[in-house]
């Protein structure tokens, strides 16, 4: 493992104090002679995490865009890891981030060329992110879209086809090199959370766990989703108790980057997905071999339970316009099927203890089962008590899946994270609200913080244009981003608050000829990143997206001009409807604080360097209210604002 720092280290001084010194002589001298502008911000920020650092603390560094925060964290969470010899996690928002962090251009890059400190960076990608050998084999072989799953597995690496000794293996199947799948096409062939990686006889082969060997060796920074580090969280324990390892190696520091969206992390990665059909083949494993009358009834017993409640779930699910979740009605017949179904989980669980006093079971099955009946039924004990209870029914592929996930987060993340004496780095341009941290700070369960704020050094009334629009009609917006694009003044974002309003606009943009003229990319006919690259490398070219929303550095007249197709409020789906439950008043504390939260991310996406200059028009019917205008136009420049009164 390196240990090499950058400067001439002395042990008998404190560490921090000569890291300091150095980070500080980066940015007032090296780079500066390397061309980059000294950022008082930058600076700031520096000292700002060096007593964090110091502390052992967690701090909410709230940074505008264009203060080089990115820059700072990175220099520190790499240098404190060659001291601790433990790898620091840097923890973004999405995939798509991560790779805007590792990209050639980026900051990861600078400090290789421009500081001569080579950064060990490795990428621990969710499971999702990777090939499903197992889906893989159902779905290759003859026809059009089954000969490109075909075109994969013949080009998957030999030793998984031939495990021969002596191979040499490296990692593969990232979601990353397939790019031209779209995400249809991933989900078929995509590991998701029904796939039974124990038992899995190619697991060893399986370019998931071959991933995870490379990332665990990382001597300077892992770089993963919020996503991924809070399952890391959840399943430590429970992982270790299957003799498996954490999905991450013990770290020296963690910084989650786009900070202020963590919460939704951490209530996903808690959340519990259940299907009748992954159930059944779970279960059925217990008839393997000889085993008793009782527990062979016990088990065909449970299945007719599952089926009758997820017939149920059928009947009491509602679609949710511009969501894919379905709202579940918690009706008296419903409870009485989901009892019905936990006692007969009960009654599986008795037979065990005889059954396994037999040994006619086998060991590493069975403890999977048990894991599996135990998830199930902590999942359905979060009924008793609805009031603190998220739930909804989405669909699978096909299979009705039921979706539970607890509403407070916080004490959980408060014991297992927070309470660690780790530095912890909150990094985003949106922390704060009203400019106090206490809202994000007690979401998250975080009693001791150290925080501050500087503002982007960027002139936006300068380099901003605006307009404001209530028009509501997709064909007249559909013609306004015509006459736009016919300008031809360089590549749009046209940001979108949900699938649903992006096809709606591909479907009127399709049916134009005019608008054949104009390169149109859309999130999900492509891995993120290649959408990205071909979005910023190529000649006018206009990106559609969802949940671009926030991270997307596109500088110069690659975007010039960003199109916000309605005011992101969040949807009428079951989690927010729940906020909305218990708030006295939903659209002042729910509705509006998530929407310009949004809104500042979303405009924020247009001016990335000094010399950047661009347009960003915005769409809302909500715009007539007075008060939502007025905030919205708080976003802008001044006389951007004026523009529109």
């Amino acid at each position: 493992m390196t240990t090499t720092y950058p400067f001439t280290f002395d042990p008998a001084a404190p560490f921090l104090d000569q890291a300091s010194d150095w980070i500080a002589d980066v940015f007032y001298d090296i780079l500066p002679e390397a061309g980059f502008e000294t950022r008082d911000e930058q600076i700031f920020m520096a000292f700002q995490l060096e007593r964090a650092y110091k502390e052992k603390k967690t701090i909410f560094a709230e940074a505008g865009v264009g203060t080089g925060k990115t820059l700072v964290y990175l220099l520190y969470a790499s240098l404190y890891a060659r001291y601790t010899r433990k790898p620091a996690v840097i923890a973004c928002a999405d995939e798509s981030l991560i790779e805007q962090l590792v990209k050639p251009e980026g900051d990861i890059a600078k400090i290789a060329r421009h500081l001569d400190l080579n950064i060990d960076v490795r990428l621990g990608k969710s499971q999702d992110q990777y090939l499903c050998l197992n889906k893989l084999e159902e779905v290759r072989g003859p026809g059009s879209e089954n000969e490109v799953f075909q075109t994969i597995y013949e080009d998957l690496p030999p030793f998984v086809h031939f495990p021969d000794t002596l191979q040499a293996f490296y990692p593969y199947g990232s979601r990353k090199d397939y790019p031209e799948l779209d995400d249809k096409q991933w989900n078929k062939v995509g590991w998701d959370v029904f796939q039974d990686c124990l038992i899995c006889p190619r697991r060893h082969r399986c370019g998931q766990t071959l991933s995870r060997d490379h990332y665990r060796k990382a001597t300077d920074l892992i770089v993963c989703s919020h996503d991924f580090y809070m399952e890391h969280v959840w399943t430590y324990e429970a992982r270790k108790r299957e003799g498996q390892l954490p999905l991450l190696p013990e770290h020296s520091s963690v910084v989650f980057d786009e900070g202020h969206l963590l919460e939704t992390a951490a209530q996903s990665a808690l959340t519990y997905k259940l299907k009748h059909s992954a159930f059944e083949s779970i279960v059925t494993r217990l008839l393997e071999g000889e085993v008793r009358e009782s527990l062979a009834l016990s088990v065909e017993h449970a299945i007719e339970r599952s089926d009758d409640l997820f017939e149920s779930l059928h009947r009491y699910s509602t679609p949710v316009p511009a969501s894919e979740r379905n709202e579940l009605e918690l009706s008296a017949e419903l409870m009485k099927r989901i009892n019905a179904f936990r006692s007969a989980i009960d009654a599986i669980e008795e037979e065990i203890v005889f059954e396994s006093g037999m040994f006619s079971l086998d060991e590493y099955q069975l403890r999977i089962v048990e894991e599996h009946l135990e998830m199930i039924q902590t999942a359905l004990m979060l009924f008793a008590n609805p009031r603190e209870l998220i739930c909804w029914t989405q669909n699978d592929q096909g299979d009705m899946t039921l979706v539970l996930m607890p509403k407070k987060v916080k004490e959980i993340l408060n014991e297992r994270v927070f309470s660690k004496k780790m530095p912890i780095i909150f990094s985003s341009a949106t922390l704060s609200a009203d400019e106090s941290f206490d809202y994000i700070a007690d979401s998250l369960g975080v009693s001791e913080y150290q925080s501050f704020s500087v503002a982007s050094p960027y002139d936006y009334e300068e380099s901003m244009k605006a307009g404001l629009s209530t028009e509501t009609s997709i064909a007249l917006k559909a013609d306004y981003v015509l006459r736009a694009l016919e300008r031809r003044e360089g590549g749009m974002l046209l940001l979108f608050p949900s699938r649903e309003s992006m096809e709606a606009f591909r479907f009127e943009a399709d049916s134009r000829l005019e608008f054949a003229d104009f390169p149109m990319l859309y999130e999900g006919d492509a891995e993120i990143s290649r959408l990205i690259s071909e979005f910023q490398n190529g000649k006018l070219v206009n990106l559609c997206a969802v949940t671009l929303w926030e991270g997307l550095d596109v500088p110069g007249d690659s975007l010039n001009h960003v199109v916000v197709w309605e005011l992101p409020f969040p949807p009428n789906d079951p989690v927010f409807a729940a906020k909305r439950r218990e708030s006295a008043d939903p659209f002042g504390e729910v509705d509006m604080p998530y929407m310009l939260l949004r809104l500042r991310q979303g405009i924020g996406r247009l001016i990335r360097t000094s010399g950047d200059r661009g347009r960003v028009d915005i769409f809302g019917e909500a715009l007539h209210q007075q008060d939502v205008r007025e905030r919205v136009g708080s976003l802008l420049p001044a006389s951007a604002a004026k523009e529109n009164e």
